[in-house]
């Protein structure tokens, strides 16, 4: 099987307004190579986006993988691990069953906002998703810009000595 990392995050704007944007977006990364993926989701929670940005990075996946999985909420790891009840967001997490069920998965949380390149590229990447709406392809092109050709593997290494 093929070794994945993926990096991703989800942003709400307006989170528990009437009006909210939401939007998931991940980072897959195989030999040094990156390719990003986002969704809109309109009108959703944060937890329901970070859910959604965990789903669509499997989701990119073209073949059953070993992944090694970043996202910086706590929410999704602990849920995924068995750690936290499913109480709420039912559909959200059948998406993101459903993803996951092919692949063999490693979850791990990494702290968001604190300076690392990649977690700030798909952070950035959701909250422009959306802000503008709609997946914008030089959304998707700044952030495998912003990360270049950064090895995946060394990454996960890198963070989890962190």
């Amino acid at each position: 099987m093929k070794q994945v990392t993926i990096f991703c995050d989800g942003s709400s704007l307006g989170n528990g307004q009437v009006s909210t944007r939401a939007a998931a977006f991940a980072l897959l990364g195989f030999k040094g190579v990156w390719r990003a993926v986002g969704e809109y989701l309109g009108n959703a929670t944060n937890q329901q986006a970070e859910v959604a940005a965990a789903s669509l990075g499997l989701e990119a996946l073209r073949e059953p993988c070993m992944v090694h999985l970043f996202t910086d909420s706590r929410y999704v790891v602990e849920t995924m691990c068995g750690r936290y009840r499913r109480k709420t967001n039912h559909e959200w997490w059948q998406r993101l069953d459903k993803a996951s069920a092919r692949h063999k998965v490693k979850w791990e949380w990494t702290r968001g906002h604190d300076g690392h390149v990649i977690q700030e590229a798909v952070d950035r990447g959701a909250r422009k998703i959306a802000a503008q709406g709609s997946v914008d392809e030089d959304v998707l092109r700044e952030a495998t810009d912003r990360v270049g050709s950064v090895d995946p593997f060394e990454v996960a290494l890198k963070v989890e000595a962190q």
